[in-house]
């Protein structure tokens, strides 16, 4: 049939020659037989098209590739390999690439040729030899059953057979019970690789069976140039800045990335900017973020009310919003603590313009506000309404920046402290003038003097002098001490009896010892005596003591009746 001016036969032909009508004429015109073919897809996404293809083009996984690349030189491959990681990251883009070094010509070895046509069979996913299933549609016992059955049987052209099923956690408990034996002694020309991106849902029977190899988030930086240089192989355009944002919008996932890059070219054209970026995936830019954190520290609660009302009527995404303003503010308070940090892919002057405007504030304050956004995040993901939990979360936040705490308290009282003048060490107050003068002689300290004041002597003869004090071996440095300290002016010396003047000679010159508590005072005379007891033997005081022997002792004793005890 000939219509719009092109043939097209789903059938051979057994002429060369074939009548046809011309639609246009309705004459019958001899055309040549066609023979039937599909004209192949000339276009493949980038996710594919730059898929890894040896060990030197994964990136972002340097400890996986490493461990692999010794393993196979070293001759030391296990038998069950089990990748985990979250999507994009590689896994099944390495587990391919194991498969190409186990089962490439001359293999097992590292550096095989990607073009050779059995490693293009195990990139393309028809090699006899390496079976992918998927483990979210095989995920019962009858499947396990028949993979049981065909690894008895040995690779078709390869080394090794190899079983690499995808999404493993999806396998049933029966499933995974059923593949227990097979995975811990397989026959030696079989393999098994596994990929997941949930470990915690396989059997821990299973995971003790592999090796497993953590694939991790690759960074934004290594992301950003992966996307320039696709973009310069395929002609594009791409502004530093946009590849910037799409790689921190594919969150550590290269796939991503490239899939958002394929998207952008089919809206753009050849020429990508970072407005394009914003605008069709509805990221907020660094700008924003920096202007908003600049609000959140001056405490302006109407520009920062201001700045989430115009991003959330422009249709921006305020949860990745407030995913950025929390990274933003996670990276100053970690350039607080580590001055040498960076910005997290933030323009120089607008870094600089944050420092300087977080400087005023101590660590513990940024904190506190990235728990108050913590909580709006919680609260925001299971909202309807997450314009208003943002905007209380701002709110909070601004109040939580200026709010008084204890911390700023004692920092307050110790920069006061600090102006304080301070007094020279070791200087002595000056002595009240009616204090006594201080005697110029080394003693020990004073012992507490009696609690009772003896009255003033009666007419008496004159009392023997009494003997001198004993002198009292006393601490050099601490006499040197007294001799320098400067005396004030002495008083006028009061006139005062030598039998005082003796009694204090002698309590201080006498020995420390624990004497009992004092006797209890004697009933006045106008009271009933007490019943008479058998009198007991007056103790006399030792002889040898001439402090018994003060007059003023013993007329103490006379006055009260009292007794000397021992």
């Amino acid at each position: 049939m000939f219509t719009g001016g092109k043939y097209t036969h789903w059938s051979w032909v057994p002429s060369p020659l074939r009548k046809e009508i011309c639609v246009s004429c309705k004459l019958s015109h001899d055309k040549p037989a066609r023979i039937p073919t599909l004209t192949p897809v000339s276009y493949q996404v980038f996710a594919r098209k730059y898929r890894p293809k040896t060990f030197d083009d994964v990136l972002g996984q340097d400890h996986v590739v490493r461990t692999l690349r010794n393993a196979i030189a070293q001759k030391r491959l296990a038998h069950a390999y089990l990748f985990v990681g979250p999507r994009g990251t590689g896994k099944t883009s390495t587990a391919r690439i194991l498969a190409k070094a186990l089962n490439c010509p001359g293999g097992p070895k590292i550096d095989f040729n990607p073009d050779d046509p059995i490693c293009i069979e195990i990139a393309e996913g028809r090699s006899l030899d390496v079976l992918e299933i998927d483990g979210a549609s095989n995920n019962g016992v009858e499947q396990v059953r028949d993979l049981r059955e065909s690894v008895r049987f040995a690779p078709a052209c390869g080394q090794f057979k190899i079983y690499y099923i995808d999404e493993v956690h999806m396998l049933s408990n029966a499933a995974f019970n059923a593949l227990l034996k097979t995975l811990e002694e397989p026959p030696p020309h079989v393999k098994f690789i596994f990929a997941t991106t949930e470990a915690n849902k396989i059997l821990p029977t299973i995971l003790s069976r592999c090796q497993r190899f953590d694939l991790r988030p690759i960074s934004t930086e290594t992301i950003s140039q992966h996307l320039l240089h696709i973009a310069s192989l395929e002609g594009i355009t791409l502004e530093a800045a946009a590849a910037w944002a799409i790689a921190k919008g594919a969150d550590g996932g290269m796939r991503d990335a490239q899939s958002m890059l394929d998207q952008l070219v089919a809206f753009c054209g050849n020429t990508i900017e970072e407005a394009n970026v914003l605008d069709v995936f509805g990221f907020t830019s660094r700008e924003k973020v920096a202007a908003l954190t600049s609000a959140l520290l001056a405490r302006d609660t109407p520009n920062a009310l201001s700045l989430v009302q115009k991003e959330a009527e422009t249709g921006r995404d305020l949860s990745q919003l407030l995913g950025e303003l929390i990274g933003c503010l996670r990276a100053l308070l970690v350039a607080k603590l580590d001055p040498s940090a960076d910005g997290e892919g933030i323009p120089a002057p607008l870094w600089h313009a944050l420092t300087a405007a977080a400087s005023k504030y101590q660590p513990d304050r940024i904190l506190a506000v990235i728990d108050v956004f913590a909580d709006t995040e919680g609260r925001m993901k299971w909202a309807t309404n997450k314009r208003l939990h943002f905007e209380l979360g701002v709110i909070k936040a601004i109040q939580t920046v200026g709010e008084m705490r204890l911390t700023d308290v004692i920092s307050v009282l110790t920069r006061g402290a600090d102006l304080l003048p301070a007094s020279p060490q070791g200087d002595i107050p000056p002595a009240d003038s009616s204090a006594q003068a201080v005697p110029q002689i080394a003693a020990p300290p004073p012992q507490p003097s009696p609690t009772y004041q003896p009255p003033a002597p009666s007419p008496s003869p004159e009392p023997p002098a009494p003997p001198p004090p004993q002198p009292v071996e006393t601490d050099p440095e601490f006499s040197s001490l007294v001799e320098e300290t400067p005396a004030p002016a002495p008083a006028k010396p009061k006139p005062e009896p030598s039998g005082l003047f003796s009694l204090d000679s002698l309590i201080a010159a006498a020995p420390e010892e624990v004497s009992e508590p004092p006797p209890a005072p004697a009933a006045p005379p106008w009271q009933a005596p007490p019943a008479p007891a058998p009198p007991a033997p007056t103790p006399q005081p030792p002889a040898q003591d001439p402090f018994y022997d003060d007059p003023l002792i013993q007329a103490a004793l006379q006055k009260f009746e009292g007794k000397i005890l021992n």
